[in-house]
């Protein structure tokens, strides 16, 4: 079902059936849509994916809906009918890569598990992101993101030792488990077109196509992976590492500040190098010549010492003379961006870090930019998120289904 508009990028021809709703499931084929992969949605038709009216709204659709489901095509189907479940199974069987973020054991009720799928496609390649993965004594469980930044680590580990742990501003443990299934889903694809490639749909034909497999990516599982030393840490050593603020423990000094007008920076000069050029910056030569601070296992006991030195330096400094005196010196240094911050920075517009688009109606609305950047094959927006069905009579046509039968399938009630 490829077509002129999906005929290019990185990921052109490959087809990508997406089975989920909100955030980790829809995030990860959002990546892939957005390097060239023809990705088909499936929503519920009673009012689609929740996520359509969550957050800041144009004309009654979110704005990040824009974002997350740009370059999909949008089919609405009801997968608790058994003519939805055979129209999926059909664009299951056809697709490179499935993603879904159900529950584990929905998808099986609607005949729609991996090993059904295997069985008729060896190649079949399925992303499954869930609270607690497939297995264990908690799959059955509902788990958002929340719950696998909890569980992974690193709500324990964020926010002042004085008070209860914190939550980052946005759902990171949604997008960093999104983040391990497109990297889950390019290694399967690697390894089938390595074993033999894509089934052709031909029943003799299966022992011929190369070996798919599933991919269990667990939230908590995903937040943990980025959990840096923790578990040699305690392991070995017995060392629970606890919350610290805006300071990252055990590397001095790497911490936030606050200039004299109340604006925040943060500084990270605990490179033993760039430590002594920060101290010399800051009028501190005794420091930056004490051989007890010259490695960072000589600072990391006197981390107190050294944040009131530099907090005091940055009490006495505006943000900007802070930044170019630090800056001059060769040390790691920034402000906290807002995303006001962001929308006029030079660094950003030089990146080309926004892109410009347009709803239906003619009114501008701008859209981060695709990440990574490739040098030959680059991302593209090639269109805002669809509305609800906008594509159900294209796929299904693209099916074989004809009008009449599309029809019939309004009639009742499965798209």
């Amino acid at each position: 079902m490829t077509t002129a508009s999906t005929a290019f990028g990185p990921l052109a021809g490959i087809k990508v059936l997406e089975l989920g709703t909100l955030i980790a499931g829809p995030f990860c084929s959002r990546m892939l849509a957005e390097f060239g992969a023809e990705v088909i949605k499936i929503e519920s038709p009673d009012g689609g994916d929740p996520i359509r009216q969550w957050r800041v709204l144009k004309d009654g659709t979110s704005l990040w809906w824009y974002v997350q489901s740009r370059n999909k095509k949008s089919i609405t189907l009801n997968l608790k009918e058994v003519r939805g479940q055979e129209i999926a199974r059909k664009l299951a069987l056809e697709a490179d890569i499935i993603i879904e973020n159900y529950r584990p054991g929905v998808l099986e009720k609607w005949g729609l598990g991996y090993e059904e799928l295997k069985a008729i496609n060896p190649a079949a390649i399925m992303v499954r992101l869930s609270g607690y993965g497939q297995t264990g004594p908690l799959k059955d469980l509902p788990g958002f993101g929340a719950i696998g930044e909890s569980m992974g680590g690193m709500r324990y580990v964020s926010g002042h030792p004085d008070r209860p742990p914190v939550r980052i501003g946005i759902s990171i443990g949604d997008s960093v488990a999104a983040l391990h299934g497109v990297i889950g889903a390019m290694m399967a694809l690697r390894h089938r077109d390595a074993t033999g490639g894509r089934w052709n749909g031909e029943t003799g034909a299966a022992s011929r196509a190369g070996q798919g497999q599933m991919v269990d990516v667990a939230l908590y599982e995903a937040v943990f992976n980025i959990m840096e030393s923790l578990v040699p840490e305690y392991d070995h050593a017995g060392v629970v590492r606890e919350r610290t603020g805006g300071a990252l423990p055990g590397i001095v000094p790497s911490n936030t500040y606050t200039t004299k007008e109340g604006a925040n920076i943060v500084i990270a000069g605990n490179g033993d190098a760039i430590f002594r050029r920060l101290m010399l910056a800051i009028g501190r030569e005794d420091m930056a010549n004490d051989p007890q601070l010259a490695r960072n296992d000589g600072r990391v006991p006197r981390t107190a010492e050294i944040d009131e030195v530099i907090q005091a330096w940055c009490a006495t400094q505006g943000i900007d003379e802070a930044l170019a005196t630090l800056q001059a010196a060769d040390v790691p240094v920034g402000k906290i961006y807002s995303v006001r911050d962001m929308m006029s920075d030079p660094q950003f517009l030089a990146r080309r870090m926004f892109e410009q688009h347009h709803f239906n109606d003619g009114a501008p609305i701008k859209l981060p930019a695709i990440t990574p950047k490739l040098s030959e094959t680059p991302g593209e927006t090639r269109w805002l998120g669809p509305k609800l069905g906008e594509h159900t009579e294209e796929v299904l046509r693209g099916l074989g289904y004809a009008a009449v039968e599309i029809e019939q399938l309004r009639l009742g009630k499965v798209i």
